[in-house]
């Protein structure tokens, strides 16, 4: 299992865009179960739809994405990479995610061939499946030369500052 500070030292996304609050179950080079906790106080509510929220798809498909990314980055030899959207197929939409959901998200690995990972992940509320699909991921070196903070500095340019 991984609390969310496990998580974001495997992902790099950040509020607002961490969409998976907890990794429940892991086995690595096989499969992953995560959840998101949809609360109304996210922002993209204020949009999709004023008075009648429901997240939008390509949300919940990011963050089948980020379980899927975090089952790729827990294999051997993948550890520290990025996993950098490549695709989708076979994505369906089978009920809507509203405020008050725990968004559950299945993955299992469906093949790796170099530096290429494919997934399937299914996302359900309540024991329903809400969407489902197959993920590419192509996983590349992270670049140390320029990494920036949560707060936005250039590490590469504070070497030696106080």
């Amino acid at each position: 299992m991984l609390d969310i500070e496990q998580i974001r030292d495997v992902l790099p996304h950040r509020y607002p865009f961490l969409l998976v609050d907890r990794i429940l179950e892991l086995e690595p080079g096989i499969r992953a179960r995560g959840y998101k906790n949809v609360t109304v106080n996210e922002e993209f509510f204020e949009g999709h739809f004023p008075g009648h929220a429901v997240m939008p798809g390509v949300l919940v498909c990011e963050a089948m994405a980020q379980v899927g990314g975090v089952l790729l980055l827990s294999m051997t030899g993948n550890e520290g990479k990025l996993a950098y959207f490549g695709g989708m197929d076979r994505v369906r939409f089978r009920k809507p995610v509203v405020p008050g959901d725990t968004l559950v998200t299945e993955v299992e690995l469906v093949a790796t061939k170099g530096n290429i990972g494919k997934v399937k992940a299914v996302a359900k509320v309540n024991d329903e499946i809400a969407a489902e699909g197959e993920f590419i991921f192509a996983l590349v070196e992270r670049d140390t030369r320029s990494r920036r903070t949560d707060s936005g500095v250039d590490n590469k340019n504070t070497k030696g500052a106080t």
